[in-house]
């Protein structure tokens, strides 16, 4: 390889990064990695995942059934085993499937098997959705850990179960707590989801 070429593949890398530096965007991570969580009404536990440091995006839609291209009209029909659901795309070297885990047990109210809060049926039902053995593991093991932890006393029902195709949910559904605010307030208040949270975590993190 010549010096000359050398020198001009730096100068365009060079400006290719003051170029990124320029408008204010970050590298893309090396690595990226998916998870898959269900939590009741979808874009109710969105905002937390979305502003959580090395979440990357987020996505709401629908996992655990098998028709193809499901609808939210389909889904919440209750007449498939879709369950409205979240897909978290993150950089592993800034936080943990673990982590998310931490975040997700703290939407939910792990305890109800019927759905999520007033959201009653099998499309509202709470479940981790695990990629791979690894992620399987930790899910469990953090199961476990929430269940020993004294802060509830019914039984943990949340569900683990092997991850099946994700669907994107309409775009009136995505980000909703930014679209419609006023009513994303009042909705997470008068299910009781506001309520509970506080109740069981208060201040922590």
């Amino acid at each position: 390889m010549s010096q000359f070429f050398l020198r001009a593949f730096g100068c365009a890398e060079l400006t290719a990064s003051l170029v990124t530096a320029s408008l204010g965007q970050s590298p893309a991570p090396a690595t990226t990695s998916t998870a898959v969580f269900a939590g009741g009404c979808c874009w109710c536990i969105q905002a937390a995942f979305h502003q959580a440091p090395g979440v990357i995006k987020t996505v709401v839609g629908y996992c655990g059934g098998t028709e193809q291209n499901p609808t939210y009209k389909l889904v919440t029909s209750e007449r498939t085993n879709y369950r409205e659901s979240i897909e978290i795309a993150y950089d592993p070297t800034k936080i943990s499937y673990e982590q998310l885990l931490d975040i997700y047990w703290r939407q939910i109210d792990p305890t109800q098997a019927d759905g999520q809060f007033t959201d009653i049926g099998p499309s509202y039902r709470a479940a981790i959705f695990y990629g791979n053995a690894e992620e399987k593991k930790i899910a469990e093991a953090s199961k476990a850990k929430l269940a020993s932890s004294g802060k509830f006393k019914k039984p943990i029902v949340t569900e683990i179960l092997p991850e099946m195709k994700f669907w994107p949910a309409e775009d009136y559904h995505q980000k909703y707590y930014r679209q419609n605010p006023e009513h994303f307030e009042a909705f997470e208040e008068g299910s009781g989801r506001v309520s509970f949270k506080n109740e069981k975590w208060g201040g922590e993190r």
